[in-house]
């Protein structure tokens, strides 16, 4: 093949080939490609927008004063005093993040069969709530409602005979809410995976005259790699007995 003016000659002589196949026009009513052609049409009709309205800012509160501890399997993220929680809430505060989550790293000698730590009014969480509330009170607080920060064995419920018992974990469960509530928190999210416990943390919101503080309830959860470095976070990690599905 004899090039000349560096392209092959067969291909400078070669008829030009039809510059798009012809076909009968379709008969079309709906063409969504037209909401595709271009960006401002794009930004017109796509589904979702992410902006910093859709965050929730997570918090890792432990014992101590003005420290900040990192958690190893997760870079760049602390577990922090509850100074340094406030001081995190303003940073969400002036970045317009419009809520933060709390979650306690409770010591292994606070932590006990029953959870009792987390029904205690002075937790490091119910301090954090009461402490970011008094400085920020337009910065809205999510609280975790579950047990595994606060039992020996790691589990999000009461244990007996290897079995977590539902409706006793829930009764619990619904004291921790309340206590949580009276701390000032404005969400109450329960993530134990208890049958029945959104229905009667609502039922005892309402009850105590709490009938202002949302639930968000966690609809599903898997058995997932994604919630080691969480446990790690939290200190369960270590504590966990059995198997967690």
């Amino acid at each position: 093949m004899a090039i000349k003016f560096g392209r092959p000659i067969e291909m400078r002589d070669a008829p030009p080939r039809p510059a798009a196949l012809s076909a009968p026009a379709l008969d079309l009513t709906v063409r969504p490609r037209r909401n595709r052609k271009s960006e401002w049409a794009r930004r017109m009709v796509r589904e979702n927008v992410l902006t910093t309205d859709d965050l929730i800012w997570p918090m890792f509160v432990v014992d101590g004063n003005n420290t900040r501890t990192p958690v190893a399997s997760m870079p760049g993220v602390d577990r922090l005093t509850v100074d340094q929680a406030v001081r995190d809430a303003e940073r969400a505060a002036k970045l317009d993040i419009p809520c933060i989550a709390l979650f306690p790293y409770t010591e292994p000698s606070l932590r006990d069969e029953q959870g009792s730590e987390a029904l205690n009014p002075d937790n490091h969480v119910c301090q954090s709530v009461r402490a970011i509330k008094k400085e920020f009170p337009d910065i809205g607080v999510l609280c975790d409602v579950a047990l595994d920060p606060f039992t020996s064995h790691g589990h999000d419920g009461l244990i007996a005979d290897g079995r977590i018992l539902n409706d006793e974990t829930v009764a619990v469960l619904v004291r921790q809410a309340l206590v949580q509530a009276e701390a000032g928190c404005d969400i109450i999210a329960p993530s134990d995976m208890m049958d029945g416990r959104v229905g009667a943390i609502r039922e005892a919101l309402d009850d105590s005259g709490f009938t202002d503080v949302q639930i968000m309830s966690y609809a599903a959860k898997y058995a997932s790699a994604f919630y080691g470095p969480f446990r790690d976070a939290i200190g369960s990690a270590k504590t966990l007995t059995g198997d967690k599905r």
